[in-house]
């Protein structure tokens, strides 16, 4: 195809983002041809009888006739980034399901440490079930595990009750598989984000450290954005266009002055979700504008705390807009006014 299409003397080609099937022949013609990326809302056409052969022919003319706009397409980089990112997200989904599974067949055995424990993920839960799996289910060697704020809030002899059960040799041969399944998914999940670090120090060094001065914005956070966002944002000419394409834009559902919803938009799911993660930790750090913020709409004004959130989320966006399009540093507005 490819061959056909620089035989004809084409130069430019569009396709619909239709789910990942355009992403084998993107890859193809990547760096053969001037491509376009097209949502099919925008190519839509009239209803009627419609063959591929038609589709084609329409998206041609709506190119050749300069009608339509690509999508945002990120470099090769980037894209690498990308699969890192959210191999990364799958795989603490898989976790988070592993986890629970292990608690449930701790349940199967009367064991039930979950219930005075913060996660399933915390140090006292890990060690009490590798103790298990290896043949130790006597309650008072358990509790040694437990931390001993969570034994002072609750009581040793609750705790105790909580680590008594009936652990078989086959239900301790289970809980250590369950925990190699789960350590073999961590192991896997820092190799992508020691790769992701490694890549961005390599090409992108200055706005990995510039990200990192945001309030709530670490290394994994500064990876991720970097990942999903990209460093060359000349495709949103505003930081309305941004918001609008990450999702943090509110509707405006109004009909005869009644309003219908407020609700965010949709958008790339990956980067809003790790954007408003950052809005909590940035909203609890102390002498940050972000953290003034919180208080006064929600103490001050009363105003529910995921909307705010969802605000500072928006705004931690539109300074890494204008840091990577200016080309500046990161400014706290309490600072300055210090």
């Amino acid at each position: 195809m490819a061959s056909d299409i620089q035989r004809y003397g084409v130069s430019e080609v569009a396709m619909e983002s239709t789910s990942i099937y355009w992403i084998p022949i993107w890859r193809v013609l990547e760096g053969m041809f001037d491509q376009k990326l097209v949502n099919p809302y925008f190519i839509k056409q009239l209803p009627g009888r419609k063959t591929d052969v038609k589709d084609a022919e329409w998206i041609a003319t709506c190119v050749y006739k300069e009608l339509i706009r690509g999508s945002y397409v990120p470099e090769l980089v980037i894209q690498q980034l990308r699969q890192y990112d959210r191999r990364i997200f799958d795989l603490n989904k898989e976790i988070a399901c592993k986890l629970v599974k292990l608690d449930t067949y701790l349940q199967r055995c009367n064991i039930r440490p979950s219930n005075y424990l913060s996660t399933l993920d915390s140090k006292s839960y890990k060690k009490v079930v590798k103790l298990l799996a290896r043949g130790i289910s006597d309650p008072n060697e358990l509790i040694k595990c437990i931390h001993g704020r969570t034994i002072n809030k609750h009581g040793t002899g609750s705790i105790l009750a909580a680590l008594t059960g009936v652990v078989t040799e086959i239900d301790s041969e289970i809980i250590g598989m369950l925990v190699t399944e789960i350590e073999m998914l961590q192991s896997h999940k820092d190799k992508c984000q020691q790769k992701m670090t490694e890549i961005c120090n390599l090409y992108y060094p200055k706005q990995i450290v510039r990200l990192q001065t945001i309030p709530g914005v670490k290394e994994r956070t500064a990876t991720s954005i970097i990942a999903e966002l990209g460093v060359d944002l000349k495709m949103f000419v505003t930081t309305s266009a941004l918001v609008s394409w990450c999702g943090l834009r509110p509707r405006n559902e109004e009909c005869a002055g009644k309003i219908k919803g407020r609700k965010i938009t949709l958008g790339n799911k990956y980067l809003r979700r790790m954007l408003v993660e950052c809005a909590w930790a940035a909203a609890k750090t102390q002498g940050s504008f972000f953290n003034k913020f919180s208080y006064i709409q929600v103490t001050a004004r009363k105003k529910n705390k995921m909307k705010v959130q969802v605000a500072i989320a928006r705004k931690i966006l539109v300074a890494i807009w204008h840091m990577f399009t200016k080309d500046q540093e990161y400014i706290d507005i309490l600072k300055i006014a210090s």
